[in-house]
């Protein structure tokens, strides 16, 4: 069975891979390949709500290990998570690697498709050498890049991430919209306007950020 069709029952999708040479550092050992995956649109929000781990504690993380691990088991593969640190995996600079994830004006990772809201909830390290999903052109190209305006206190520029000032905007009424929908830098991104992505996600991680 393909990675494909073991990851669609589970609302995930790759979203990027290369090739690791024989022996490179950073990697398990005898790697070829590493697939980077996160979760595939729409479906994968109310999927997650409806397994066991979603009343425990740290439920995308449980849930991420669970199923992700049961997928490199059957593949024979090891599984790798951005999460569980320190030390923790390099998922931006693999990010990079894929051709299918840049870094942004705004210096959050864009995905081809999925825009400022990509996210990873795994990686598979394969022994054999697989199929990765093709490079694509930068979307930022060309791009009006209205991300560079789009936080309403400059929390979030090409200068930099302001956390202090976005925590502070988050406990105003202005707020709101953010918290309770998603950062406004992340949603302007055009990339990212076909992606289905719900804004009670969204808000789920929003309160998670601003605990």
């Amino acid at each position: 069975m393909s990675v494909a069709a073991l990851l669609e029952p589970h609302c995930l999708e790759i979203l990027g891979g290369f090739a690791v040479a024989d022996g490179e550092e950073g990697f398990p050992k005898g790697t070829r390949t590493l697939l980077l995956l996160g979760p595939r649109e729409p479906g994968f929000w109310a999927h997650l709500q409806a397994q066991p781990e979603w009343d425990g504690p740290d439920p995308v993380d449980t849930w991420s290990r669970r199923v992700i691990g049961r997928v490199a088991c059957d593949l024979g593969a090891k599984a790798l998570f951005p999460f569980g640190g320190p030390p923790y995996r390099p998922f931006y600079t693999w990010a990079l690697r894929s051709g299918r994830v840049w870094d942004s004006p705004v210096k959050l990772l864009v995905h081809a498709s999925q825009g400022l809201m990509v996210s990873f909830r795994g990686a598979l390290a394969l022994k054999e050498v697989v199929e990765v999903p093709e490079a694509l052109p930068q979307p930022c190209v060309g791009c009006a890049q209205p991300c560079l305006a789009a936080c309403p206190v400059g929390a979030l520029t090409g200068a930099g991430y302001d956390v202090p000032a976005c925590h502070r905007h988050l406990d105003m009424a202005e707020g709101a919209q953010c918290l309770n929908g998603g950062c406004l830098v992340r949603r302007s991104c055009p990339a990212g306007s076909g992606y289905a992505r719900m804004a009670e996600q969204s808000a789920y991680h929003m309160r998670q950020f601003h605990r």
